[in-house]
């Protein structure tokens, strides 16, 4: 990581593992269950800072820490910016909501907690009418209101409540939702506050934490350019150490509230993969998962269109995500009350988000949720049958999400 701008950076800091003999080493040794114990109880310690200076010598201080187990420039996160779409016919249910199986499924997300870390809430929704909302701002706007509406789009998508006899929320039974305001504000929109954001979120109980936005690493390159007056071609190497840097860390976090799971719930975190794909242009391309979407140990979402022949891979969506949910055309609810249909990634990550709660519900039942099942079943859900024949499993992984059934 390059020192010499001093740059903020953000850091990942848990309790130093407590000194313990070899688990082999006879009796009376802890054993590699205490020793996996151990692990679980520094990571229910973690917490996240930042350090708006540092200088070389922090920095090297920082390496040298045995508490601190990642560090990262402090780098700009933006929205997945939806795109526009045509009004959705009417219908008793939206069609992701039926592509999910979420409307034949006698599971509903009751007693599962969610989190949507985006632009904040409409909290007076009728969509969210008896839901336990939760609310933090992390950009200093000073609530959690949504003033884009993107955030209230993919909340009523996870959990929303029938609008006008429509449902369009995939778990609709969730009674308790943490909302974290991490974009807009004066502050919003950067790695250090996401990262503080997921610790939030799962320190309150957080099962699922959905999070449809991405690194912004043109817009930090013309920050270093303008800002440092560096040329491009060294602020573009400087922000691709710091973007390298960051998918480590995430994977960090990721990992960790993995490995807290035996001394706190479960938390599994969804992204989308972005827009950046350009599948219909001249020339087409496809870019690849963007970050925090990237970092192992997330799952990170495609989106899929309706169509005649089946579902398709829309033409915006990234390849190379875990899996993939409906993305075109997505009827939630909006601000002022109102509701919106748009399209993106960002719209298929809260209803594979919400199928997630679907099935934490269903395993909450049987016992302790582990992350380990939880993924596994989520991600062994998905199924290539609505799609259209030759779908590459490049672009949507495991294929699209499906909710449990009461023999799945």
């Amino acid at each position: 990581m390059s020192e010499q701008l001093n740059q903020k950076i953000v850091i990942l800091r848990a309790p130093a593992l407590r000194a313990t003999r070899d688990p082999f080493d006879g009796p009376g040794a802890p054993g590699l269950e205490s020793a996996v114990q151990g692990v679980a109880e520094r990571a229910a310690g973690l917490t996240v800072e930042s350090d708006d200076n540092p200088s070389r010598s922090t920095i090297n201080a920082l390496r040298n820490d045995p508490t601190v187990l990642g560090f990262a420039p402090s780098m700009p996160m933006k929205l997945i910016e939806p795109l526009e779409a045509d009004a959705a016919s009417a219908a008793a249910v939206t069609w992701g909501v039926k592509a999910v199986g979420a409307d034949t499924s006698p599971f509903t997300g009751a007693g599962v907690t969610v989190s949507v870390l985006d632009t904040g809430i409409d909290a007076d929704h009728p969509a969210f009418a008896g839901v336990d909302l939760v609310t933090k701002d992390f950009t200093g706007a000073g609530s959690a209101e949504d003033d884009n509406g993107h955030g209230t789009h993919c909340a009523g998508t996870i959990f929303g409540r029938d609008l006008a006899g429509q449902r369009i929320g995939v778990a609709r039974g969730v009674q308790k939702a943490l909302i974290g305001k991490v974009l807009g504000g004066p502050n919003g929109g950067s790695s250090d506050i996401l990262a503080s954001a997921m610790l939030w979120a799962a320190d309150n109980g957080a099962h699922v934490i959905s999070m449809s936005l991405g690194m912004d690493f043109p817009g930090w390159v013309d920050e270093l350019v303008k800002e440092n007056g560096l040329s491009i071609p060294a602020a573009t190497s400087i922000a691709l150490e710091g973007y390298r840097a960051n998918v480590r860390l995430f994977e960090q976090l990721a990992n960790l509230l993995n490995a807290r799971a035996s001394v706190a719930q479960t938390t599994i975190v969804v992204a989308a993969a972005g827009n950046e794909s350009k599948r219909a242009g001249n020339p087409a391309y496809e870019i690849n998962v963007a970050p925090p979407a990237a970092a192992f140990g997330i799952t990170s979402v495609a989106a899929l269109a309706d169509g005649a022949g089946g579902l398709t891979v829309a033409p915006f969506s990234n390849t190379m995500a875990t899996v993939a949910g409906p993305g075109v055309g997505v009827f939630s609810a909006w601000l002022n009350g109102g509701t919106n249909t748009i399209s993106g990634t960002s719209m298929a990550t809260p209803h594979v988000a919400g199928v997630t709660a679907l099935w934490a519900e269903r395993l909450l039942a049987q016992g302790p949720l582990s992350p380990v099942l939880l993924q596994s079943k989520l991600i062994g859900s998905g199924t290539f049958k609505p799609l259209k024949a030759g779908t590459d499993p490049l672009d949507v992984g495991a294929g699209l999400v499906q909710a449990p059934t009461s023999a799945s």
